[in-house]
This record gives structure tokens, C-alpha cells and sequence, in this order.
């Protein structure tokens, strides 16, 4: 006899009245971090942002070619229904409110290198990021 039931949960794991819990990876200049910091400042929302500065961004071609590229990584954990908010401020301050990559938590968690798809036009297929750029070359 099992003390579990057989239900599946009403709403989905990390999720409350405000959506589900996500991540929200930025890749910023290192010349222009300040400027997203106090953009980031401005969110009616608390976050406390994870700074990678020696992390990468590798793109992945057609012909199997590979490029890694440095960069400087900014995320932190938000609830969907903060995504517009999030998306105007960064418009607000000049960013592209596309440079916001959303995965969901437990999808930023457990996946090894979540692969995300090129805009329309980029001569690349996919790409993800590395938190650690001495992790994209081994």
C-alpha cells in the first residue's frame, strides 16, 4: 500500500497565482551590466541577480560547426505573469526585451544545455549558454 495518491497535483510544481516559476537569463556587454542592473533595479518585484562573468554563448551552425563566444550572464528566478513588466523595463532602458531568455525553473535546473532557437534571418540554428566559459571548451 502506498501512502501517495494516484492525483496528479492540482497546479504544476513551482507555480502559484502568478504563473510558473521561471528563469530568466540575460547576455549583457560587460560595458553596458551597470545600465541593466539599474534597469533591473526599477522591477516592483525583489530580485537578487546571479552575475556570471566568465560565461559563454555557443552557437551552433547547420554544418555542425561550432562557436563560442564570451559573455556576461545576468539571471534570476521570476513568476510569468512579471515577464511584461520585465520585458518593458528593459525597453525603458534601451535593451532589446528579446535579450531575456525565459526557461522554466525546473527546466533551468535539470537541463544539462538548453538549447534555444535562432531568431528568424541568424545564420546560426540554436544556441545555449554556459555558466562557466572553461565548461564550453572542455
Amino acid at each position: 500500500m502506498s501512502v501517495w495518491s494516484g492525483a496528479e497535483p492540482a497546479s504544476p510544481p513551482l507555480s502559484t497565482g502568478e504563473g510558473l516559476l521561471v528563469s530568466i537569463s540575460i547576455n549583457v556587454e560587460p560595458r553596458s551590466l551597470e545600465s541593466l542592473l539599474e534597469a533591473l533595479a526599477q522591477l516592483d518585484f525583489p530580485i537578487n541577480p546571479q552575475i556570471y562573468h566568465d560565461a559563454a554563448m555557443v552557437y551552433l551552425y547547420p554544418d555542425g560547426r561550432e562557436e563560442t563566444h564570451a559573455a556576461t550572464l545576468v539571471e534570476f528566478p521570476a513568476y510569468q505573469e512579471r515577464l511584461p513588466q520585465v520585458r518593458a523595463v528593459l525597453a525603458a532602458y534601451g535593451f532589446d526585451p528579446s535579450i531575456a531568455y525565459v526557461a522554466g525553473m525546473m527546466d533551468a535546473i535539470h537541463a544539462e544545455r538548453p538549447l534555444e532557437p535562432a531568431p528568424p534571418g541568424a545564420l546560426y540554428q540554436s544556441r545555449y549558454r554556459v555558466k562557466h566559459r572553461a565548461a564550453a571548451v572542455a
